[in-house]
Order: structure tokens, then sequence, then C-alpha cells
């Protein structure tokens, strides 16, 4: 798999695991006037995924701050339990109309302590 590939998972799984904790960036959007935009990203390629290749993609909450969350997310070959990809990532909550820091909304921030460990 093409480098970028590999963000496309981890994106794809940090948005999934932020719908299983009940805050969507359309809802946040749309309810509160914020979103999450990914601030810094470092990731660290172990090993390389191949052509039908069954992949899972963790996610973690590693700190919740007043704007930001940092996750630490991984990808895994299913068959043999190989780590392929190590990454972490830090989402900034912004305004969605001027893209300005905002701080994150206490029932939103409650909702991802609850999930943090899932």
């Amino acid at each position: 798999m093409y480098h970028a590939g590999y963000l496309r998972f981890l994106e794809r799984a940090r948005t999934e695991w932020m719908r299983a904790a009940a805050v969507e960036q359309g809802a946040l959007r749309d309810s509160h006037g914020i979103v999450f935009v990914v601030r810094e990203l470092t990731i660290a390629y172990d090993k390389p995924a191949r052509l039908d290749d069954e992949l899972d993609s963790s996610v973690r909450v590693e700190r919740l701050r007043s704007a930001s969350i940092d996750f630490r997310q991984a990808i895994t070959r299913v068959a043999d339990g190989a780590t392929l990809a190590r990454a972490t990532v830090r989402v900034a909550c912004v305004t969605a109309g001027a893209f300005v820091p905002s701080r994150i909304p206490r029932d939103i921030a409650a909702l991802i302590q609850e999930n943090q460990s899932t």
C-alpha cells in the first residue's frame, strides 16, 4: 500500500470512533458550531500491507485537552496481528466558520471521556 493510503485508514477509524462516541462532525457543526481538524500527525511505517490483506485500525485517546485531543492509533494485519503502522494524531477543536481554536464543549468532552477506553 502506498504510504498515504494509511492516512485514509487512520482518518476513517477516528471518524467512526467519534461517531460511535456520539460525536459526529456534521452534528457538531450544526449543534455547537465547531469541527475537529488534524493539527499534527506522526506516523511510523513498520511493515507493508499487501494486496488483499485484511486490515484493522485501532483508536485510543491518549490525552484530552481543553481544545484538542491526542489519539494513539495503529493499523494491524488481521491474519497475523502484525503492526503495519503506528500514529499519534492531534486533532484541534475549531469554529466551523472561521477555523479559529475553540474549547471543546463540556458535553462533548464528557462523551469522549466516557469512550476513551473503547
